[in-house]
């Protein structure tokens, strides 16, 4: 079932989507009439892991790491599916970076590998957007706009073995599988619930492969993830607010 959360004459809402429709307990939406997409949860924190594709590792010149690389991007971060991504006004050089994330569904702590999926709503897609020219990876990483997410939650999906691509102005940039990750999602998952309780609507990203590539104004980035769907945004002027 795919999860989504819009805004519609009745509020915000959530509920199953199918083909355009939103259906809640009470009514039925259609997207593009009365109801808009907004991203698909409002998070406490987005945890972010870096690192994670042996491709990108070589692409970039890192270290592998030992364990899971992670960061912390701030809930302002987020950015619904469809919705411009303002260009940070202190940066020259942006980029982005399509990643598949995971929704947290309970609070917890201390997740085992095997109970992972007891405690993940569902799947959803995030862009890594990054301030490459900035110094210091939290400079670079949390900034408004910096979490696009959507379009929606996925909730019956293995996560192994997916196909994904990044498509910028009908131009495929990134082209992978999930199997190539050095550590898996349930992996993620429970080495980061033993340092942070995750909270319900936390997301969990589990990195990008290789070639996140810059982006400019008027672009449009599309990231697919199979089984999930397509989170698209296009990229706003730098005094255009997000």
């Amino acid at each position: 079932m795919r999860l989504a959360r819009a805004r519609t004459p009745d509020g915000i809402v959530t509920g199953a989507y199918d083909d355009g429709v939103i259906e809640t307990e009470r009514e039925t939406y259609e997207l593009g009439v009365d109801a808009d997409l907004l991203a698909p949860t409002r998070p406490s924190a987005l945890y972010c892991v870096g690192r994670n594709y042996a491709a990108t590792l070589d692409q970039m010149d890192y270290e592998r790491p030992a364990q899971p690389d992670f960061f912390i991007k701030p809930p302002v971060s987020v950015r619904g599916p469809e919705t411009p991504i303002p260009y940070p006004r202190f940066s020259e050089e942006v980029t982005y970076a399509g990643e598949l994330a995971a929704v947290i569904d309970a609070e917890c702590s201390n997740v085992a590998e095997s109970e992972v999926d007891d405690v993940v709503r569902g799947y959803t897609i995030m862009n890594d957007v990054d301030a490459l020219d900035q110094p210091g990876r939290t400079a670079r990483k949390a900034f408004d706009g910096s979490g696009p997410l959507g379009p929606w939650i996925e909730t019956d999906l293995d996560p192994a073995g997916i196909d994904m691509r990044t498509v910028i102005d009908g131009e495929e940039r990134q082209n992978a599988n999930t199997d190539h990750m050095l550590f898996s999602p349930r992996e993620v998952v429970s080495f980061l619930s033993e340092r942070v309780t995750l909270k319900p609507g936390d997301v969990v990203a589990f990195g990008s492969p290789a070639n996140p590539g810059v982006i400019e104004p008027g672009n449009e980035i599309e990231i697919t993830y199979a089984g999930v769907g397509t989170l698209r945004n296009t990229v706003a002027e730098a005094e255009t607010e997000g």
